[in-house]
């Protein structure tokens, strides 16, 4: 499925009306949790990550891996559902979801990871809420 960006609108008091303080900080301001203290952070059940805002699927549990970053790491996400943007300082690539616009880290490139994309999506785990596969 391909999502038109920024698809989900709403107002910043919108947002906070739905959103913790620490969600809303994350997801709309850009912040980042403390690494290692995530609930994903060494999780690996079976299912979907979808966005804590707005609930798009964003990824396979089946695409995260180990990295030993402190965060949630993926490889790659669902097709269309995670846009990304140069930092302004050039040194990292923000990715955030598609749909809403939250914040969800950055992606990372040619670290060694054997993994298909050579890529590490460190994904804040407050930015995700997860779906059991059935």
């Amino acid at each position: 499925m391909v999502y038109s960006e920024n698809s989900v609108q709403k107002s910043e008091e919108e947002w906070r009306a739905i959103l913790s303080p620490e969600q809303f900080y994350i997801l709309r301001q850009k912040g980042t949790e403390y690494p290692g203290t995530g609930e994903y952070n060494k999780f690996y059940e079976e299912g979907v990550y979808n966005c804590t805002g707005c609930g798009t699927p964003l990824y396979k549990s089946t695409t995260k891996f180990d990295s030993g970053c402190g965060w949630p790491a993926f490889y790659e996400g669902l097709p269309g559902a995670i846009k990304r943007t140069p930092d302004p300082d050039g040194r990292r690539i923000e990715i955030t979801c598609a749909a809403c616009g939250g914040h969800l880290g950055h992606v990372f490139k040619g670290e060694g990871f054997p993994t298909p994309t050579n890529e590490r999506h460190c994904v804040n785990s407050i930015s995700l809420k997860f779906t059991p596969a059935e």
